[in-house]
């Protein structure tokens, strides 16, 4: 067999010796006051839902961890819940939680709401951040809803603490200045091999992620007749041939008096929180979801060991 050249032939060497781009890698845990967008900044960076959102604060309320791959580094983001004046057992296991991930992590990421500013939870995550004596990179969220001014203003006084190496605006929302900081984050990154492989964005389990969406849509539901009085567990997951899976829940309750909420007349509620779940569950997973939620009563779960471990808590903090 012969073969023929389209243009003169090149005698110079030209092997690329220099071999594939170096890998790198790091950690990033983001701290914040509640319901100041880190879980929306999150899913932001990873370009996926793997962590819930909801206008209640502590929507979060164990440590998630999100993958994103800009080039050839990997920056893993650690969205713990947001950080406040506890009250009960499960609030300090939250809070112990993201200081936790704070000292895991190679860097911290600070998130602040450009409309809160610096109120009493802020004001408590900056006196953790000199306790630690550890410098962050300071990113001030939904910036569409204020001011320029104001917004400089805001910075200039954090800046004065100077517990902040960098400062960068976003809406996560929005998405606005978002690539930029992501562009950031991953020049900081040192070298080393990849923790997770290239494709993977969360090291949350399907069982989990499928109860915590169905537990989103308790809270966005329900957030004012039910406050903090249910949790969702996922009893079974079974796939089948096709590529469908048939997915039961379990929505524990405190009281039994507070089933009837959940139900709705005529089961309207638990058909219509279903149907939302259900819909979202087939756009992560993509696949066909078969979702049963059933309702039961365990007093006093909030207490359950149990309950902690499967969140990643310390019961004891």
């Amino acid at each position: 067999m012969t073969s023929e050249t389209t243009g003169p032939m090149n005698t110079t060497d030209t092997t690329d010796t220099t071999g594939p781009s170096e890998t790198k890698a790091t950690f990033y845990a983001i701290l914040g006051a509640p319901n100041v967008g880190k879980s929306t900044l999150l899913n932001r960076f990873v370009g996926s839902k793997i962590s819930i959102v909801s206008p209640k604060v502590q929507t979060t309320r164990t440590r998630v961890l999100g993958i994103a791959m800009v080039d050839m580094a990997q920056l893993v983001f650690i969205d713990t819940p947001g950080i406040f004046t506890p009250q009960k057992r499960l609030d300090r296991a939250m809070v112990a939680a993201a200081w936790s991930g704070a000292g895991d992590a190679d860097r911290v990421i600070m998130l602040i709401d450009a409309a809160k500013g610096i109120d009493s939870n802020t004001s408590t995550i900056l006196d953790g951040l000199k306790k630690t004596k550890r410098q962050a990179i300071l990113i001030i969220n939904k910036v569409d809803l204020v001011e320029k001014t104001d917004l400089l203003m805001l910075a200039s006084k954090l800046d004065q603490t100077n517990l902040f190496t960098d400062t960068f605006m976003v809406s996560a929302e929005t998405g606005d200045g978002v690539q930029q900081l992501l562009e950031f984050l991953a020049d900081l990154a040192p070298p080393s091999p990849w923790f997770f492989p290239e494709d993977q964005i969360s090291d949350m389990p399907g069982r989990l992620l499928a109860a915590e969406i169905t537990r989103e849509k308790l809270f966005l539901q329900l957030h004012q007749e039910l406050p903090y009085a249910a949790t969702v567990e996922t009893e079974s997951w079974e796939t089948f041939d096709d590529g469908s899976v048939k997915i039961r829940q379990v929505i524990f309750i405190e009281r039994s008096s507070q089933k009837a909420i959940i139900l709705g007349k005529g089961g309207t509620r638990i058909k219509s929180l279903g149907e939302a779940s259900r819909r979202e569950l087939e756009d992560i997973l993509e696949c066909k979801v078969h979702l049963f939620l059933f309702v039961k009563v365990r007093e006093n779960w909030g207490n359950d060991p149990e309950r902690y471990r499967d969140w990643g808590l310390d019961f004891n903090a």
